[in-house]
């Protein structure tokens, strides 16, 4: 059993705090506005191509919307998040959808307390920058040891790029082009996000991937931010 005196407590979330049904909620229409959902499901089906003979885990559901999508092609979808309110919300929207192979977990990387089957497949997006550095670390091996021989980890989030000079005129830049495209309500989330998430550079996500064990396959850098790997045990 793990000693919880020197744990990480994920469950103390950083940045914004989804303590209520309502922040929950007005999340969910803001995603659906400043995401492609189905375009990012689309290419995570395609990075995965799970069977339906497929065992797969979400860490950080959310509100759900790509649990709901990903269980239609697969066996079973094990839905993690650290947001109870998260969990609850995501569960009656797959009850709202007739879809019964999912099981929720109020859990995240390091909490996830599982000793069934391993997994075909994992994925997580937007959800391991919460982690400082060291406990990414752990939480990859972790990933690792849940997935089968061969299986594959997709992973989306934001990366800095290290190759950047001047961070302060990069960080406004950026900044500006998000409040001409998505407004000041989301801008201002992301300053939460680079002054208080653990966003790190790329050849640091890089060096944890691989000394976790896995073989990167795939790896783009979208946006300027927002990276994606492909990686296989």
């Amino acid at each position: 059993m793990t000693d919880a005196r020197w744990y990480y407590n994920e469950l103390i979330q950083s940045g914004v705090d989804y303590t209520s049904v309502e922040e929950v909620q007005r999340y969910d229409i803001r995603m659906g506005k400043l995401r492609d959902i189905q375009g990012e499901i689309d290419i995570i089906v395609e990075a995965l191509r799970p069977s339906p003979e497929s065992t797969i885990l979400e860490i950080g559901s959310g509100t759900g919307e790509f649990a709901i999508a990903l269980s239609k092609l697969c066996r079973k979808l094990y839905a993690i998040d650290v947001s109870p309110i998260m969990i609850d919300y995501a569960r009656e929207k797959a009850k709202f959808n007739n879809v019964n192979n999912i099981e929720f977990y109020n859990a995240g990387f390091l909490t996830f307390d599982y000793t069934g089957e391993k997994f075909d497949h994992v994925y997580s997006q937007l959800a391991l920058h919460h982690l400082p550095d060291f406990w990414k670390q752990i939480a990859l091996k972790k990933i690792y040891s849940l997935l089968k021989s061969g299986g594959k980890f997709f992973f989306m989030d934001v990366v800095y790029p290290s190759d950047i000079g001047d961070y302060e005129t990069f960080f406004q830049d950026i900044i500006k082009e998000l409040e001409e495209s998505v407004g000041s309500e989301y801008t201002k989330e992301y300053y939460e996000h680079i002054s208080k998430e653990f966003s790190t550079l790329d050849w640091i996500m890089e060096k944890l991937l691989i000394s976790a064990g896995f073989t990167i396959s795939h790896s783009s850098l979208e946006n300027k931010i927002m990276a994606t790997y492909v990686c296989t045990k």
